[in-house]
């Protein structure tokens, strides 16, 4: 049960979502925009999380797109992850996200809600951080599509009054030959040790990771090791090492020698499954 009482709206329009933001913001509360919901109960029961009022986006028409429109795929933020993973648009994106949680819970889980999430992991990010994927985003001055890296800084920082309203990756991307390994400390789902997406383009690997430091990340520095042919595979690996972005964290899922073995290892596997597709 929800500790405290809040207002609770379901906008059926974007410019509804916007002037419902805007009014209540004029009174001063405490506003919480959501797509998927799952977190919003799990933390609210917990006193990690309050909101004086909430909005509900799933009832807005083009938060719940998923499909091809010329060379632009575009998913709607308030998609579930299963409904992504089986429509098979974006191969590496189902199998990432497939292995986020159980199958009931990716039921209601959306895609917005995990890019928003106040876990550390963010997995759904890292196929669309290597895919150049951009956002579209709205607000009081309208909508504006803007690419994804440049909200997306250890997690996704969008500018207060505005909202995510749908994710888009261009056709190219999703043909591309790609690898998705996960390493959890018991079944496939779960919280990661390591959770690579990585693809090669122009002969190229792209990869971001999660769980090794305490926010997913893509480093075009570790990319160019990682493509740097000069250097054997354990070379490329062991340099690599020295390129992450902050120190590899330590949890009830793993020490931090036991996570920089997994990374290495995964690290491996994905070299050598992407260079015999290259």
């Amino acid at each position: 049960m929800i500790p405290f009482e809040f207002e609770y709206y379901r906008p059926d329009s974007i410019s509804e979502a916007v002037q419902t933001y805007e009014t209540l913001t004029k009174h001063t509360k405490k506003v919480l925009l959501y797509s998927g919901g799952t977190e919003f109960i799990t933390f609210s029961r917990m006193n990690q999380l309050y909101a004086d009022a909430v909005i509900d986006l799933k009832a807005i028409p083009e938060c719940n797109v998923l499909e091809l429109q010329g060379e632009q795929l575009m998913i709607g933020s308030a998609v579930s992850l299963n409904k992504i993973t089986e429509s098979n648009l974006f191969p590496l994106l189902g199998q990432t996200i497939k292995k986020i949680a159980d199958h009931t819970s990716r039921n209601k889980i959306t895609i917005g809600g995990n890019l928003h999430s106040r876990l550390i992991y963010r997995e759904a990010v890292l196929p669309l951080l290597i895919a150049e994927a951009e956002i579209k985003l709205a607000g009081n001055e309208g909508e504006v599509t803007i690419p994804l890296k440049d909200v997306f800084n250890q997690e996704l920082k969008i500018p207060e009054g505005q909202f995510l309203v749908q994710i888009i990756v261009h056709k190219a991307y999703t043909e591309l030959p790609f690898a998705s390994l996960k390493k959890t400390k018991m079944s496939k789902v779960g919280y990661p040790i390591v959770s690579i997406a990585a693809l090669i383009k122009d002969k190229q690997i792209k990869a971001a990771l999660s769980g090794v430091c305490d926010f997913p990340f893509r480093s075009q520095e570790l990319e160019a090791v990682l493509n740097d042919s000069s250097l054997s595979v354990k070379e490329r690996i062991n340099k690599a090492m020295t390129l992450l972005p902050a120190p590899i964290i330590e949890d009830i899922q793993a020490s931090r020698d036991y996570r920089e073995f997994v990374f290495k290892n995964t690290l491996q596997e994905t070299i050598e499954a992407l260079e015999t597709k290259s």
